[in-house]
């Protein structure tokens, strides 16, 4: 991993802690863009990235920062690795069936943790 990726998740949530709530959720591909990042891997590096993020925020019993990114295809949620991962570290349903909902949740969590981090 490179220094500059090694910085990614921390700059990864400083725009998502700062980004207006009317541009949320950011896509993947949006975050790649505001993080500047080019080709190769460019979403993989993301989602590396944003995977640092919840295993930090499960740690320190935080909503997952990274609710606030989906993917563009499909139905408006995050990729299949979120919501994996999200379940590996306890914080998700095992049943694909109630995942979307606890994302739901999960995303007005990190949305309302964000307004607690503005109004400080």
């Amino acid at each position: 991993m490179s220094d500059a990726d090694a910085a990614l998740p921390a700059r990864a949530r400083h725009l998502l802690e700062s980004a207006p709530e009317a541009a949320l959720p950011l896509t993947y591909q949006r975050l790649a863009e505001a993080l500047e990042l080019t080709p190769p891997r460019t979403i993989r590096r993301v989602a590396l990235a944003l995977e640092q993020l919840m295993r930090e925020d499960a740690a320190a019993g935080r909503p997952f920062i990274a609710a606030l990114v989906v993917s563009r295809q499909g139905e408006g949620l995050p990729r299949a690795g979120f919501f994996e991962l999200a379940v590996a570290l306890g914080r998700f349903p095992q049943d694909p069936a109630l995942q979307a909902e606890a994302w739901r949740k999960e995303f007005q969590c990190a949305l309302t943790q964000r307004e607690g981090l503005h109004n400080a």
